[in-house]
Parts: structure tokens; C-alpha cells; sequence
């Protein structure tokens, strides 16, 4: 086996000790909202935002959990519903009902204008519903709260000026494709945008978590509004970028919790498939170019590794470690792998302690990155097909490349 494989894959080794060490702790959980204070003396207005299409199925389990927040201040939900089939509208107002509160103001989505992505109309329209709300906090129909959580978001979005409070859902892991595909879609996320770069002032980095994002109205209408992201099918992202950017340049925080949680179901591989496949190669802003240079990174981070280890391990058992030369370079081929592979591995435990599920599993991580590899790819297959983004019965076409 030549030497520069053995170069090749102690580079990776290095990159892991890098992703470790240096690359804003993306691999931690700790970013969680600061412990809860006095408050503010007047607490503002909030407006929940839930655009909803076809979500007649998981309101009963979600829309109850906002409507119960005990929240000190004017608190109130508009819900856009978006075109459903399947009774959304009727669903909303009649849990409003039962619950006892009239908090619940149900908006009838018009269609969309050119140039828009079909979330962010629907998020306009609420937006433009939400009277003088001081706040609006941008959630998605399949999101639950749990009790003061909308009161906490606040708290941490005055006690620091903050222009945007996010908090990554979270996500269900209960069928074994979710446990398998969940905690690393949360992983590759916070690699891929790390939470403590978000978080810093000045840092370049900005994203935010569209399940929960509370927006200080006057920083939005700073940045130009949701205008200026109209088209993006990535909305989070979008709106993260917009306020920590100038004109806004607004302060900016996103974390991890469990006390917002997802209760939208993915039973099946198929399910999580089109989830990811939908907006991976808009992520990569449709470049041929990005999409080689992805799928090329992760068979070069996560795949290089174990390969390495075990073909090293292999080479030792059937030649032995004494074999001139060529057992030397063996050894050094494990010994790289088996580095990169390690941390690796360590990197990955803190989320599924997160999901509550066994540290045992995190060594397969190069497997679940090569489903994830296979996502992006069809992602793109699915682009050039005109398939675009696909999601409840509608077709996205491609748009702006946010």
C-alpha cells in the first residue's frame, strides 16, 4: 500500500483533532438559554406565527401547548393556514375553543406572488396579522412547548438586546430510522453552522433553527423585513443571516433545549429521505461544484477513517507487523485511521446523550454519513429531474439561492 494513503489519512486524523478542539465546539450541547432572571419590567407583546398546511393530524398534540403558556405579558397565536385539504383551519379553532382561549386567530393564506418561497409568504402574512406585537416568534405546526417557555425566550432576547432567540427542536427519535438519522442530522447542522459562532457578535456565521425563532419586530423591520429573503427555501438560515448582517446587524442566539419539541413522526426511511433530500443541494446553492467537493469531504472525513483502520488491522493480521516496509506502513495506517476514527466517535456522544440514546452507537457515524452522502446526491438527482423540493403535495421549483 503506498505511502501517501498513509499521508492521506493522518491529514483526516489532524482535520478531526481540529473539528475537536477548534471549530467552535460545534460537537457540545451546552448551548443552552442563559438560567432564568427577573424579566423585563414591562413584558412586550408576542405573537406566535405557525403556518400550517395539512397539519390537521398533529395540531391536537401541538396548538394546545402554546395556548396554555403563562406567559406574564399579551400573548397570542395566528395561525396561516396554507392551502390545506384536510381541515387545518377548522382543527385550530376548535381547539381555541376548548381550551378557553381566545388566542387564536386563524388567516386564510392567500396564493403566493412570484418570487416568493411558499414558508415565507405564509410567514408574512402572519407577520403582517400580528398587529403591534413587540415579538414574534416564528414556529412551525408540528413544534410543542413546554410550560414558560415562550416567557424564557424572552427573558433571554431583553436580558441581552438579542435580535433573535432560536432553539433547535427537539426532533423525534423513537422508530429506529429516526434514532439512526436524527441525532446526526442535529450533528451535521451545528458542524456545519457551529452554535457558539452564531452566538458571537461580529462572527460571520449566522443561522437559526425554524422550528423556534423568536424575532424582535424592530430588528426585522431594520433589516428590511421578510422581503429581503422572499424567495429562500431555506428560511432559517435566510432570517438568521438577515439580522446578524447589516443593516440589522442584530445580536444573534441559537441553542439546543428540550423543551421544544418536534412531534412530527418519521416512521420510515422514506419519510427522513425526502426531509433531508429536499433542501441539501439548496443548501449547496445548486453548484455542481459544491456537491463534488461535499461528497468528496465526507468520504474523505468520516468513510477514510474506519476504512483505514480495518485495512491496516487486516494487512497486520495477514503479513504480520515484521514484514519489511510494507507491515511499517500497516501499522501507520491503523494508527492513522484508528485516530481519526476515535475522535470521531468521542465528538458524536454528547448529542445522543442529548437523545438519550447509547454512546455504543456513535462508531457508526461513518455509516450514517454515507446515507446522508447518498441524500445530497439524489437531492441534487431530484433538481435536474425539475422535481425540486417536494413537500405536502407542492412542488418547489428552484429559486433564490440563499
Amino acid at each position: 500500500m503506498p505511502v501517501p494513503i498513509v499521508a492521506v489519512c493522518a491529514i483526516a486524523a489532524i482535520a478531526w483533532a481540529y473539528l475537536l478542539a477548534g471549530h467552535g465546539g460545534y460537537w457540545r450541547t451546552s448551548q443552552r438559554l442563559p438560567p432564568a432572571g427577573t424579566g423585563p419590567a414591562a413584558w412586550p407583546r408576542v405573537t406566535a406565527v405557525v403556518p400550517a398546511r395539512n397539519e390537521a393530524a398533529v395540531l391536537p398534540d401541538t396548538l394546545p401547548t402554546l395556548l396554555s403558556q403563562e406567559y406574564p405579558g399579551h400573548f397570542s397565536v395566528v395561525l396561516v393556514d396554507d392551502d390545506s385539504s384536510d381541515g387545518t383551519a377548522s382543527v385550530a379553532r376548535s381547539l381555541s375553543e376548548q381550551a378557553q382561549r381566545e388566542r387564536v386567530r386563524v388567516v386564510a393564506g392567500q396564493p403566493t406572488p412570484p418570487g416568493w418561497a411558499g414558508k415565507v409568504w405564509a410567514m408574512e402574512q402572519g407577520l403582517r396579522a400580528a398587529g403591534d406585537a413587540g415579538y414574534v416568534l416564528f414556529t412551525d405546526a408540528d413544534i410543542s412547548y413546554e410550560p414558560g417557555t415562550v416567557a424564557a425566550l424572552v427573558r433571554a432576547a431583553e436580558g441581552d438586546d438579542r435580535g433573535i432567540v432560536s432553539q433547535m427542536a427537539l426532533l423525534r427519535a423513537g422508530a429506529f430510522w429516526e434514532r439512526l438519522l436524527v441525532p446526526a442530522f442535529v450533528y451535521f447542522f451545528a458542524q456545519l453552522y457551529p452554535f457558539r459562532w452564531v452566538n458571537r457578535p461580529g462572527a460571520r456565521t449566522a443561522a437559526a433553527a425554524g422550528g423556534c425563532m423568536l424575532v424582535r419586530r424592530s430588528a426585522l423591520a431594520a433589516a428590511g423585513g421578510l422581503e429581503r429573503i422572499r424567495g429562500a427555501r431555506i428560511d432559517d438560515v435566510a432570517l438568521g443571516r438577515l439580522l446578524k448582517s447589516p443593516p440589522a446587524s442584530a445580536r444573534c442566539w441559537l441553542g439546543l433545549t428540550t423543551s421544544v419539541i418536534s412531534r412530527r413522526p418519521y416512521p420510515r426511511l422514506s419519510g427522513l429521505w425526502d426531509m433531508i433530500a429536499r433542501s441539501a443541494y439548496t443548501q449547496l446553492r445548486y453548484s455542481p461544484v459544491a456537491l463534488a467537493g461535499t461528497i468528496a469531504g465526507l468520504l474523505w472525513l468520516y468513510a477514510l477513517p474506519p476504512a483505514a483502520a480495518l485495512s491496516g488491522l487486516a494487512w497486520l493480521a495477514m503479513k504480520g507487523a515484521g514484514e519489511v516496509g510494507g507491515g511499517a506502513t500497516a501499522a501507520w495506517l491503523a494508527i492513522a485511521g484508528l485516530a481519526g476514527w476515535a475522535i470521531m466517535t468521542v465528538s458524536y456522544v454528547p448529542i445522543l446523550r442529548l437523545y438519550r440514546l447509547s454512546p455504543w452507537r456513535a462508531p457508526g457515524l461513518p455509516l450514517i454519513a454515507l446515507m446522508y452522502a447518498a441524500m445530497t446526491a439524489d437531492s441534487a438527482r431530484r433538481y435536474y429531474l425539475g422535481r425540486g423540493g417536494q413537500w405536502k403535495g407542492r412542488t418547489i421549483p428552484a429559486g433564490r439561492r440563499d
